[in-house]
């Protein structure tokens, strides 16, 4: 979060950390909403974007270009649960946003408690076993939910693949939803004028576009930070066909002592596979890196490699 002491007054003199706004003043001259411009580096400094991968034009094997359809409606989602996954816990608060992606901006948002009789994980996201087993409606919210869930053209979740498999499992009253899954963490390829990491976090990707940041681990909250992130977002519609497209696993082909470039191009270490660097990349992503990779086969077989292009 922004530093309070860097505040300044309107008169150039330092803003008090416990001073409060006038609020009358702020509603009475609202402001649009405005792209909120780049960090730019300091003179000297090293971009902390390493990894950013600047993708070619997108073209069909034909030659012909085919950019996947950009959907027009996004299903933010994030859970909050008692394990890992559901082999080891269950899901017990699942917040969404139904978010319009040429107006950029909320159609509707749903958060609610699914009944637990304990949370090993409540240090984490502080929620209470006892909280969730309180009367309330959720059988009605999840409802709302699901109808979101069949309105939507695609969900869109930080991490995706944590969240997705507690729709996907069969457990408890969660179903699967069978719309193209984008995750912002690792399918969105971010301006690399952003200075973020290859894989960033929700807190790291908010504060990048401007946005506060004033909670986490609540399920609602983290799908308010992406939904922001999306309204403040230049070119959305070119990142989520790049999203979309479809992906491999591939292994960084480089030497024990070139490993950090594979670290900063966002790949990672023993994650799923023992003893590689692997990412999942498009056909483009593969192509565009510096460094070789391969795909990686299902059955563990050898395959043409994709080497960087001089």
């Amino acid at each position: 979060m922004a530093d309070p002491s860097s505040h300044q007054a309107q008169d150039g003199e330092p803003q008090s950390l416990w001073q409060q706004s006038d609020l009358l003043g702020l509603l009475s001259a609202p402001q649009p909403l405005q792209p909120v411009p780049p960090v730019q580096p300091a003179a000297g400094s090293e971009p902390a974007a390493k990894g950013a991968i600047e993708l070619p034009p997108l073209a069909a094997r034909n030659g012909t270009s085919t950019p996947q359809a950009c959907p027009g409606t996004l299903l933010i989602i994030d859970t909050e649960t008692t394990a890992l996954s559901p082999a080891q816990g269950q899901c017990i608060e699942v917040g969404a946003i139904l978010f319009a992606v040429s107006q950029r901006c909320v159609l509707t948002q749903v958060s609610f408690l699914l009944p637990c009789e304990q949370n090993p994980a409540e240090a984490i996201n502080g929620i209470a076993a006892a909280a969730t087993q309180v009367a309330q409606p959720w059988q009605a919210a999840l409802s709302c939910f699901e109808a979101m869930a069949w309105q939507c053209d695609a969900v869109l979740a930080h991490n995706a693949s944590f969240d997705r498999q507690w729709f996907d499992s069969g457990q408890g009253p969660l179903q699967a939803i069978n719309k193209p899954w984008i995750c912002s963490m690792e399918d969105m390829r971010w301006p690399p004028q952003r200075q973020l990491k290859a894989n960033p976090s929700v807190r790291d990707l908010a504060l990048a576009h401007g946005v506060p940041v004033w909670a986490a681990h609540r399920a609602l909250t983290d799908c308010i930070y992406l939904a922001q992130v999306l309204e403040r977002c230049e070119g959305l519609e070119a990142l989520l066909q790049a999203a979309l497209e479809p992906r491999l696993l591939f292994r960084a082909k480089l030497s024990y002592s070139e490993r950090q470039r594979a670290k900063d191009a966002g790949f990672r270490w023993n994650d799923p596979i023992q003893g590689a660097w692997t990412r999942r990349l498009s056909e483009r992503e593969a192509q565009a890196l510096p460094f070789p990779v391969q795909p990686v086969q299902p059955t563990g077989a050898e395959s043409t490699s994709w080497a960087a292009s001089a």
